[in-house]
């Protein structure tokens, strides 16, 4: 995808990188990389509304300060109009919506879209338990490592986060695709350590990066 934020010729050095991995091992690497992982509309809505109400009674409070007077029902209609402009605008431009989420909510929703893309591109249904999941969601500035049982039993968590440390240290760079590269050779290489191949290990997973 020329258009998306990985180009075609890093789609290439990506798919390289996994196939060269796991001809040492027979752990399966698969990664994803999604736009966003929520809509985040109502979350929004709800933080633009808390504000805006907020920030009526600091009006009115300023208002009666200064001795003047308004109608409820012209205050109450402007606040309907503000909600309303707001509200649209959230609703028209999406890039906004994110900004007014908390980053809890939003990690939570990645990490969510994570699970659901290792349930979901079936990296959990390989032969030994071994498959591993590289997902990234750029909208959350988030990244995170899935393995399945197999690999869990065996490598602890501290392994991936380090993983997780340099792929988003390479995004934050404007790296994204370098960082998908490293991270699939050191994850390549725990595989390697400790599920080392065997005669006629199928490929089972495609080795390739989706986009989302």
């Amino acid at each position: 995808m020329a258009t998306g934020p990985i180009s075609a010729q890093d789609h290439v050095r990506i798919s390289q990188a996994i196939r060269l991995a796991e001809d040492n091992t027979d752990g399966e690497i698969y990664c994803v990389l999604a736009r966003s992982s929520g809509g985040y509309f109502f979350a929004a809505a709800f933080t633009a509304t808390i504000a805006m109400l907020l920030a009526s009674l600091a009006v009115a409070y300023g208002l009666e300060a200064r001795w003047l007077s308004l109608r409820l029902p012209h205050f109450v209609l402007a606040q309907m109009l503000a909600f309303a402009c707001v509200y649209l605008v959230l609703w028209l431009v999406p890039a906004l919506r994110i900004h007014l989420v908390p980053r809890g909510l939003r990690y939570r929703a990645a990490h969510a879209n994570a699970v659901k893309q290792f349930l979901s591109r079936n990296v959990h249904v390989t032969a030994a338990r071994t498959g591993v999941l590289v997902f990234v969601s750029l909208a959350e500035r988030y990244a995170e490592v899935v393995a399945d049982s197999g690999i869990d039993a065996r490598v602890g968590q501290h392994v991936w986060d380090g993983v997780v440390a340099e792929l988003t240290a390479h995004a934050g760079d404007g790296r994204l695709a370098d960082g998908f590269v490293q991270a699939v050779e050191t994850v390549g290489a725990v595989l390697a350590e400790h599920f080392p191949p065997t005669p006629g290990n199928p490929n089972e997973l495609e080795d390739r990066l989706v986009e989302i």
